[in-house]
């Protein structure tokens, strides 16, 4: 019992003028007391401990918060350098799909690029020897002479200037697709750019494996207005649909089929306000459970070390998103392919 409480009845069982049931009630009444004072001791202390441990549960479970959101922040700043990494990658794997492209390109050049530096090279030799000719006849005074071979001098010139113009147009075509797009459009030609694609990837496979051979034939319509695309992108989707036919019809070669003949045929014509271009294969096709996966990032048909996966991705992403054009594909597995990209002429 309460000190105090226990003082005051000690103190009133001294008073007299008290009745022993006064006394009693009064009593009775300070018991009561000191048991609710008892119980409120008890539930005060209990409210303590329990605050006590409420703190230190809270205290672990800030501790535990700050734990986690510093967990959080590594795995965010894990997360932040992984996607850097993958965005830089990413970046490196398409500059090698088109170093990879440029490097197809390159035979297909040089073979372009031999026939007018041959031409530039034999005219100048025969115009050497026609000045050394002109020299003899105007010693001699012969001026009616001199005249005719310094026509056909002239004429010569004429054919060199002619090659050197058009090896200079194959090297700047070489150098604009070597070149890092700016993304800026221009009115093309895109009959022109089929054909100067579809014979560099013809003579680059043929300087690359001199045993590959294929026919090859254009069918295009001559209507076909200029329209406005980046030609370094779309000539990058032209040869890679074109290197892909060449390599399935190859591909069919090998199998020694008798009477195969390896087949490409690229074609365009206008539909309404759309431009169709075709590339159209005999070779091997694609196997119907394939078709779905041929545009997806790093999927390739080709035995490891043939492709990166990328061609055909990139290619769709350039006609779709770069371009707001379709890339569809039809094909029967061992009966060929043909691969359809519809640009808007607007």
């Amino acid at each position: 019992m309460n000190q105090h409480l226990q003082n005051i009845i000690d103190n009133l069982q001294r008073i007299d003028h008290l009745s022993d049931e006064e006394k009693s009630i009064i009593l009775k009444s300070l018991k009561d007391a000191n048991k609710e004072l008892e119980i409120t001791a008890f539930k005060l202390d209990r409210t303590e401990k329990v605050k006590r441990t409420t703190a230190i549960l809270l205290e672990e479970t800030i501790e535990e918060l700050e734990q986690k959101r510093k967990a959080i922040e590594e795995s965010k700043d894990a997360l932040q350098k992984s996607m850097e990494e993958l965005k830089a990658t990413q970046a490196q794997l398409i500059q090698s799909e088109k170093m990879a492209s440029l490097g197809e390109l390159t035979a297909g050049i040089a073979h372009e690029i031999q026939n007018p530096l041959n031409f530039v090279n034999n005219f100048s030799d025969v115009s050497k020897e026609l000045l050394d000719e002109m020299k003899e006849a105007m010693d001699k005074g012969d001026t009616e002479e001199a005249n005719e071979i310094m026509q056909d001098v002239i004429a010569n010139l004429e054919k060199i200037n002619h090659h050197g113009k058009r090896a200079d147009e194959i090297v700047k075509g070489m150098l604009q697709h070597s070149r890092t797009s700016s993304g800026q459009k221009e009115l093309t030609d895109i009959n022109t750019l089929c054909d100067e694609y579809l014979r560099l990837s013809y003579h680059g496979l043929r300087a690359k494996d001199k045993s590959f051979n294929a026919k090859f034939e254009t069918d295009f319509d001559p209507t076909l207005p200029k329209i406005n695309v980046v030609p370094q992108e779309i000539g990058r989707v032209f040869l890679n649909l074109i290197n892909n036919a060449f390599y399935a019809v190859n591909e069919r070669k090998k199998l020694n089929e008798p009477s195969y003949e390896p087949e490409v045929i690229v074609s365009t014509r206008k539909e309404k306000d759309k431009v169709e271009i075709k590339v159209k294969d005999n070779g091997t096709g694609i196997p119907k459970n394939l078709v779905d996966k041929i545009f997806q990032p790093f999927f390739t048909t080709k035995p490891t070390g043939s492709g990166t996966g990328l061609g055909l991705s990139l290619s769709y992403d350039i006609v779709t998103k770069g371009h707001s054009g379709e890339l569809k594909v039809e094909t029967k597995e061992g009966g060929g392919s043909e691969f359809v990209i519809f640009l808007s002429v607007q």
